[in-house]
């Protein structure tokens, strides 16, 4: 049945063309901003996993000091890219260049967590796409996706998991997906579907940048970028006709093969992660919890719940059918010595069905309740951010976004912002909307910076510097936009900035001018 299930989900997919066709330029002009922001957020949610805290917590001081990464001339890249052995065409142009930048210069600090990761679950995807005759390289499709986070949930989809399944096509691929089990989060299950998904595509389109741009967007949407292309199927000439999103999924695919090859040329030292690489499952065939594993075995929980992510709440419902328990190598003996104590340890307090819902605090985020408070409207004027904006009313950014189904942070003058405060203080915030910048900082108890509506200006320069002022807004890769033939590299390593998101309003920064 799940066989003529999946044959009528791709057969489905094939025939939802569409006939309209439309014209673009054959030159495909290269950005890659548009997607550097999707590859941030995905490497700041894993760096909150618990194992990547627990690392930054016990991190030597000196770790990753330099954080100033080095370009390379294209010749470089396009050379160490050929060095790669791959069954798959691994294409190079200014914005996979671009991407690169993303992983080596701009969050390297973040992939460094990335790094850390391999080590436990490459081996794992490695080792199921070979058991399936799958080219191995389709491991880093999932660093793209989730960046190794078992627990990424895209919010505006709903794709969840290391390799980022909707909930349709998770359960059409075999997983067991409910409020006590979700089998996206699950590394050995989640990746068994991935690759059946990915050979089904493969005996679609028999071209493996196809494959891997329909797995990031579905067969349908790239089945009509093929038709409204005049039947090409070559990834590059059906660019313009992708989604938004999947034209930068396969120059982050060749970064991500990049930036793992060849870190160590960037100078990128992988986290010390502290997760057990030697691990084993065991089938448990009756409901256990695992604060009842951790407190017997004395087990941190946290680290039981990074090994079974796909355990929502903390329950296994063995007794439903068997579900596979990961452990350290060196505590599954004991598991199994212990598995009656452990049974018996509060079955009271942990299996009891009015203890079997999930834990808050485990929740990937839970918003304010907005019961009883008072809304109030903000619109947004230039200079602001979601920051300031949660600053001056002294509620959590993330609530910020969830009130107003902003993701990214980005917001635009004029819009109107939703903010629900305490009914006894709503007449103290309802004046923020009308007052200054400055007003606005010195009543939220911060600086006054210049006002950031004005435009930035040069304050003058010499015969080989331009003097730049840092100014409210401005990031660094804002400001070297506004010059020819200027590198952040350069930029950063004259003004001796280790963190680039760190620069500061007033700031007097140095530009070396080029010739």
């Amino acid at each position: 049945m799940i066989k003529l299930l999946k044959t009528l989900f791709l057969s489905l997919a094939i025939s939802t063309y569409a006939f309209s066709a439309y014209s673009v330029n054959d030159t495909i002009i290269l950005r890659s901003e548009i997607y550097a922001e999707k590859i941030a957020t995905d490497l700041d949610s894993l760096v909150n996993s618990w194992y990547v805290k627990m690392a930054l917590k016990e991190l030597e001081p000196d770790f990753q000091a330099d954080s100033l990464g080095q370009e390379f001339p294209d010749s470089v890249y396009i050379e160490r890219l050929n060095k790669i052995n791959s069954v798959i065409r691994i294409p190079y142009n200014s914005i996979i260049r671009n991407h690169i930048h993303v992983y080596t210069i701009r969050q390297r600090k973040n992939f460094s967590a990335v790094l850390g990761l391999l080590d436990y679950y490459f081996p794992m995807f490695e080792d199921i796409f070979d058991s399936m005759g799958l080219p191995t390289e389709l491991k880093y499709v999932s660093v793209i996706e989730s960046a190794l986070n078992p627990n990424a949930v895209n919010r505006h989809t709903g794709a969840t998991g290391l390799w980022q399944f909707m909930f349709s096509t998770g359960r059409l691929y075999g997983l067991t997906i409910n409020s006590v089990v979700d089998e996206r989060r699950d590394p050995v299950r989640a990746t068994y579907a991935a690759a059946r998904y990915l050979k089904d595509l493969y005996g679609i389109y028999n071209d493996w940048l196809l494959v891997i741009a329909a797995y990031n967007c579905g067969p349908g949407n790239v089945n009509k970028a093929i038709r409204r292309s005049g039947n090409k199927k070559d990834y590059w000439e059906i660019y313009y006709r992708l989604p938004r999103e999947t034209r930068g999924f396969i120059p982050q695919y060749v970064a991500a093969l990049y930036a793992v090859n060849f870190y160590r040329e960037h100078k990128i030292r992988p986290l010390p992660l502290n997760i057990p690489v030697s691990t084993d499952t065991i089938l448990v065939r009756k409901d256990i919890h695992l604060k009842q594993i951790s407190e017997v075995m004395g087990i941190p929980l946290d680290e039981l719940r990074a090994l079974n992510p796909q355990y929502r709440t903390g329950l296994i419902p063995g007794s439903t059918k068997p579900f596979s328990l990961t452990l350290p190598m060196s505590h599954l003996g004991d598991f199994i010595d212990l598995n009656d104590t452990i049974r018996k340890h509060k079955p009271e307090v942990y299996l009891t069905k009015v203890n079997r819902t999930e834990d808050p605090s485990r929740s990937s985020y839970v918003p304010a309740d907005v019961k009883g408070k008072t809304k109030l409207i903000y619109t947004v004027k230039e200079g602001d951010n979601l920051g300031f904006i949660a600053e001056w009313y002294k509620v959590p950014l993330s609530d910020l976004r969830y009130w107003n189904n902003i993701y990214r942070n980005t917001i635009h003058i004029g819009q109107k912002i939703a903010v629900y405060v305490d009914p006894s203080k709503a007449e103290y915030f309802s004046r923020v909307n009308s007052l200054s910048f400055a007003e606005k900082q010195q009543m939220s108890g911060k600086p006054a910076p210049a006002s950031p509506v004005a435009t930035p200006v040069l304050q003058g320069s010499d015969d080989d510097y331009i003097i730049y002022t840092v100014r409210q807004g401005d990031t660094i890769w804002d400001i070297i936009k506004r010059y020819d033939n200027v590198s952040a590299t350069d930029v950063l390593s004259l003004n001796n900035i280790s963190d680039p998101g760190k620069i500061q309003v007033g700031q007097v920064l140095r530009i070396k001018k080029k010739s």
